[in-house]
């Protein structure tokens, strides 16, 4: 029987092994969710490092929210990371949802990207 863990993982895999496909060299932006934070990364797989990261646990990103567990919060990151990435000469990138519903949070990170300048 498969744990809770083992199915996110494969959900995860699976996305990541669609995103190969169609994302020819592109840096791809991968959302972490957890129950109280948000955090997202441009990671770029060729070469292997992380071009810019934004989280609700850094000070400067929340600001003056309360928790990192909201819309808000994760609309927050999503001007951070989009803010970073042109700072780190990215413009095009393809998302990685991580196994997660495109719905909430999610949902609202990638809205908040592409408001910044992000484009996928």
């Amino acid at each position: 029987m498969k744990t809770a863990r083992d199915k996110k993982q494969r959900r995860a895999q699976r996305v990541r092994t669609k995103l190969r496909r169609v994302a020819e060299g592109l840096p791809r932006l991968s959302v972490a969710r957890s129950h109280k934070n948000i955090s997202v990364q441009i990671i770029d797989d060729e070469k292997g490092i992380t071009l810019a990261s934004a989280s609700t646990l850094e000070k400067d990103v929340l600001g003056s929210a309360k928790t990192g567990a909201n819309i808000e919060a994760a609309a927050l990151v999503g001007k951070a990371i989009a803010e970073r990435a042109k700072k780190a000469g990215v413009e095009d990138v393809v998302f990685d949802r991580g196994g997660y519903m495109f719905h909430g949070r999610v949902k609202a990170l990638a809205d908040a990207a592409r408001e910044g300048g992000l484009k996928f």
